[in-house]
């Protein structure tokens, strides 16, 4: 990403609190370590394909890689608190965020400081906030914050191929499944690892709004 490119980005990821009636995800730092270390202490046999601290120093390396990104404009990591209680009971976040170089006039093109796509991932939950209505309404913050605010053409989520749970949960939403992409990267287990690919564009999302909606007030 060019100089200018950096600075487009980062005046997007600028940190935002997003807050809903089950969840609030806030701008995740240093001051929440504590609390993702012991979202993180509980049963990690849900966490599966999932990259998730497990101890002090990998927690600290986890954050101050995430802040890395924020501050290189390619992500907006959030910390998940469970409104009710008051902790942190997870974390998640808005990357690969991209700029494309429409030309000028182009009226696919939003604005100079919008970007074209996004992606949610890098998302875990302590075993008990799983299975409640706080990753739905997280996914809905954050798919508002995308489509409504940023006026993204496209959100990717993904996720890796043998995660099935993962995958029910991301078609539950309202993703279309895209395809595999074998070979990806690295697996969090060390394999290699294909990638299950799903999306939802701007045109479907007020389906997936009013679906998503819906399923909060079940």
């Amino acid at each position: 990403m060019s100089a200018v490119g950096v600075e487009r980005a980062a005046s997007v990821v600028t940190p935002v609190t997003l807050g809903g009636r089950w969840v609030r995800l806030e701008p995740l730092g240093r001051s929440h370590a504590a609390g993702l270390l012991a979202a993180a202490s509980g049963s990690r046999d849900t966490y599966g394909f999932t990259l998730v601290p497990g101890t002090a120093a990998e927690t600290a390396t986890y954050i101050d890689a995430a802040l890395a990104e924020r501050h290189a404009g390619r992500a907006l990591p959030f910390a998940t608190v469970d409104r009710a209680r008051g902790v942190v009971v997870g974390c998640t976040r808005l990357f690969n965020i991209e700029f494309w170089p429409w030309p000028r006039g182009n009226a696919n093109q939003r604005g100079v400081e919008r970007p074209d796509v996004a992606e949610i991932g890098w998302t875990w939950l302590a075993a008990g906030a799983q299975r409640t209505p706080i990753n739905t309404e997280a996914k809905l913050l954050m798919l508002t914050h995308a489509f409504d605010h940023w006026r993204v053409h496209r959100v990717s989520l993904m996720t890796d191929a043998r995660n099935q749970r993962s995958r029910n949960a991301i078609m539950r939403l309202g993703a279309r499944f895209d395809g595999i992409l074998r070979a990806a990267r690295p697996a969090s287990d060390d394999a290699i690892r294909d990638t299950a690919a799903f999306s939802i564009l701007e045109a479907e999302w007020p389906a997936v709004r009013a679906n998503l909606e819906a399923r909060l007030k079940q």
